[in-house]
């Protein structure tokens, strides 16, 4: 009996380090919204996306991780941005698409949500936005600028030998063609088709509706809940109510923000240099959703 009495004591001790580290890292998890490798109860997830969607990869790693989270009851998605590029924007839209399908997702609109802003949030289960939330700015836009007459001053000259006649389209070392202006139309053209069709698909509105709302012109709040962009003005606690009422959850739910990843330096250095090798192959073209 003597001799148990040491591993009895020593299991006990282990226990109660144990039942002291656990419930640390829920009062850590509880305190900073940080998921736990224990979940329990049920939790709204909160992804934030501040500032211009220049890529698509850290929010849906987030969307993906949230989705497949049994504990995550829901999603908000607090979006703050003017829009970005049309790539990333399409592909945040289509894995809230996809997330939609299996988990309420609720956008709560900040300051800002338009053009790109908006897009990723047209799929959603429910829109919520501030009375004064600037939102819509439905469009895309191109910008190229032409720097002949000030090389001309420094007496400045560029030789460009290509294989075709629009391979340096958008320069700005020669006037642009018509010829090249019409191409760079259709592209447009196509892009924001493809925004009016999300729109509408997301906001179960008729295609010609979307198509007149979809003109580039930015709406308060209360103008997209009045024209059927947004379902209810509120702040982002109403955006947790409507969240917790799409998905049964009973009480104050707990809610739980994405852990910061730490920025890579292998990451930037790609992107930069991608980033490079694209002005080098289409100097001058970029084009993205128009923000206000």
């Amino acid at each position: 009996m003597n001799k148990k009495r040491p591993f009895l004591m020593a299991l006990a001790t282990f226990g109660a380090i144990f039942i002291v580290f656990f419930i640390l890292i829920l009062v850590f998890a509880h305190l900073t919204g940080r998921p736990t490798p224990f979940p329990s109860g049920d939790r709204i997830g909160v992804i934030q996306v501040v500032g211009p969607i220049i890529s698509s990869d850290k929010i849906n790693r987030d969307l993906i991780r949230f989705r497949e989270d049994p504990s995550i009851k829901a999603i908000i998605l607090r979006v703050d941005s003017p829009g970005g590029g049309v790539g990333p924007s399409q592909e945040i839209h289509d894995e809230v698409a996809k997330t939609v399908k299996e988990k309420p997702v609720v956008v709560s609109m900040a300051s800002v949500a338009a053009s790109g802003g908006y897009y990723i949030a047209a799929p959603a289960s429910s829109i919520v936005a501030n009375p004064g939330s600037l939102t819509g700015s439905i469009g895309v836009i191109m910008e190229f600028t032409n720097i002949e007459d000030l090389l001309d001053k420094v007496g400045l000259r560029t030789n460009v030998i290509k294989s075709g006649p629009h391979k340096d389209i958008g320069s700005p070392v020669r006037p642009m063609e018509e010829s090249d202006r019409a191409i760079l139309q259709n592209i447009i053209q196509d892009v924001h088709n493809q925004f009016i069709d999300a729109v509408a698909e997301g906001r179960g509105m008729e295609r010609d509706v979307a198509a007149q709302l979809a003109d580039g012109r930015i709406y308060t709040g209360k103008q997209a809940f009045d024209l059927g962009l947004v379902d209810r003005l509120g702040n982002l606690q109403a955006a947790v109510d409507v969240a917790a009422e799409l998905s049964d959850v009973e009480g104050e739910p707990q809610l739980v923000y994405p852990e910061k990843e730490k920025p890579r330096l292998i990451e930037f250095l790609i992107q930069e240099t991608m980033g490079q090798l694209r002005q080098e192959i289409f100097p001058g073209l970029q084009y993205r959703w128009n923000g206000p």
